[in-house]
């Protein structure tokens, strides 16, 4: 069972919303302000929040501003707008997913558990000591280390390189980097990957034409890879 906070100013709605989602397993706490969200946030500490951006005190994107300003909560946005521009911005804003209205509860219920496997699964393994060949994470720490050498890494950088750690030997399509390191819907801009993975080749001391631990899969993603294993 998820601990929800619907984050809606109609009370029709938000009534129908909190039935339909109680009806299927969950346990919902409402608000229909995004002050009063901001207050059962760190009151409740929810394992979800659903978020409509036609809040009547705040913008809602302002509110998502202040939501990730204090919480990584997963939230899920709810938006009347479903052109392309609108999604972006709503994905470049912190959210991890959305929804355009009209919507049934059905969706709703499935995207909330799709975004709860993603990000539970993400969390149980963020934590855990990672070790590929020379480079040794602390994520806990926020440090990676390479042959002893402790990697003076922006954030973006850190994220990036333990992402494609934890699963390494695996090839990582960039949109997926997109999505989960930056926050952006597939079909996003590849050239920020790409300058991130310069940079980090370069503080690993190796290049795109002689990799050592970032391997480009042509055409496929990047593949971090032990160099100590042939």
């Amino acid at each position: 069972m998820a601990q929800l906070l619907l984050v809606e100013d109609d009370a029709a709605i938000r009534t129908a919303l909190t039935r339909s989602l109680t009806e299927r397993g969950h346990a919902v706490a409402s608000a229909g302000t995004g002050l009063e969200a901001l207050r059962l946030l760190v009151e409740r500490q929810p394992d979800l929040l659903l978020l409509d951006l036609g809040l009547p005190d705040v913008d809602g994107y302002e509110a998502l501003r202040m939501i990730r300003a204090v919480s990584d909560v997963p939230v899920i946005v709810a938006t009347a707008r479903d052109e392309e521009a609108e999604m972006i911005r709503v994905l470049d804003a912190g959210a991890d997913d959305y929804l355009v209205k009209p919507f049934g509860p059905g969706q709703v219920d499935a995207r909330i558990r799709a975004v709860l496997r993603r990000t539970t699964a993400d969390r149980a393994g963020g934590l855990e000591p990672t070790v590929v060949g020379g480079l040794a994470f602390r994520p806990d720490a926020h440090e990676v280390r390479l042959e002893g050498r402790l990697l003076e890494l922006s954030p973006k950088e850190f994220a990036l390189l333990h992402y494609l750690a934890v699963r390494a030997g695996q090839v990582v399509p960039k949109r997926d980097l997109l999505t989960h390191i930056w926050r952006q819907p597939y079909g996003g801009a590849d050239k920020t990957v790409d300058v991130h993975l310069a940079w980090l080749r370069r503080k690993l001391g190796e290049t795109a034409q002689e990799p050592r631990y970032l391997h480009t899969v042509r055409g496929v993603g990047i593949k971090l890879m032990d160099p100590t294993v042939s």
